[in-house]
């Protein structure tokens, strides 16, 4: 049986067709431009497989996932100005005439790193998966489902509490200034200092800063959700990252409830190469051609 992923990223879009094994048998990539012209690479992609029995696509946000909405499928108030108000699964559709599961890029990771835990056998049922990169965005699996109400989750745009070496910054978020995704995405190394953030030391304190502002999301999962686990991925984090972000966790929480180890309750991604979403994509297409 063969299955498709479709990655539909700010920058990239990645398609992959893969088996019920979820591994990947062909993969491609091509950069992010107008809707017409990549909607129109992702369609030709897959259509070299007339067999593909079923596609999962996780797009950048955010998108419309009521499919009782006119607009369901619809890539909506993105910051790509382009991309606006465009039907992105209504023309996929029509071109494949295969059934397609729809939902955001970060969902699709952390039903990757689902998928990943119960076939290392970990005996866990729900999850949080944050992305930091470019922006900041997040997804949650809860007893084996993906969690969303009358929209995804849009965990990049909550607020914390501001570092008190970091009050004169103001944030880089179009919509919000200082939520999460302003304040620690990776454009804002530029913002603060002036330099990109591959060029900044790790022992530079805009490190501490940050891990406070993560470890603050961390808390509000624990405390809403209380997931098994939480898992990061993206360009800004790293292990060294995330020692930081455990420690501001510790203090922060002050023992106040119990979680587990924390080097495995707040973890680099499971999957590896920035394969969680292809993997999440995969099973959810298997799921989907099941319905």
């Amino acid at each position: 049986m063969l299955l498709g992923s479709v990655e539909a990223g700010g920058t990239k879009f990645v398609c992959a067709v893969g088996n019920e094994d979820y591994q990947v048998l062909h993969k491609t990539q091509f950069s992010t431009s107008d809707p017409q012209s990549t909607i129109k690479k992702t369609i030709e992609f897959f259509q070299q497989y007339p067999d593909l029995a079923a596609l999962s696509i996780a797009s950048f946000g955010p998108i419309e996932l009521q499919k009782n909405n006119p607009h369901y499928g619809y890539v909506t108030k993105t910051p790509k100005l382009k991309w606006r108000d465009t039907d992105f699964l209504g023309p996929v559709k029509d071109a494949l005439k295969v059934p397609i599961f729809f939902t955001t890029d970060v969902n699709a990771s952390a039903y990757g790193e689902f998928v990943a835990s119960q076939l290392y056998n970990e005996k866990i049922d729900s999850l949080v998966y944050y992305t930091i990169g470019t922006g900041v965005g997040g997804g949650a699996v809860l007893n084996g489902k993906i969690l969303q109400g009358i929209g995804h989750p849009e965990m990049g745009h909550t607020f914390v509490k501001r570092h008190p070496d970091d009050l004169d910054f103001k944030g880089i978020c179009p919509f919000h200034g200082d939520c999460l995704e302003g304040l620690v995405s990776g454009p804002t190394f530029d913002a603060r200092l002036n330099i990109p953030g591959s060029e900044v030391s790790k022992e530079h304190h805009v490190w501490d800063i940050m891990a406070y502002y993560v470890a603050q999301a961390a808390i509000q999962q624990t405390m809403i959700i209380r997931p098994n686990n939480i898992v990061f991925g993206g360009g800004v984090v790293s292990e060294e990252f995330l020692v930081k972000v455990r420690k501001e966790f510790s203090a922060l929480l002050n023992d106040y409830v119990n979680v587990p180890d924390l080097n495995k309750y707040i973890q680099m991604p499971r999957v590896k190469d920035n394969g969680s979403a292809t993997l999440g994509n995969f099973a959810l297409a298997y799921r989907v051609q099941e319905e």
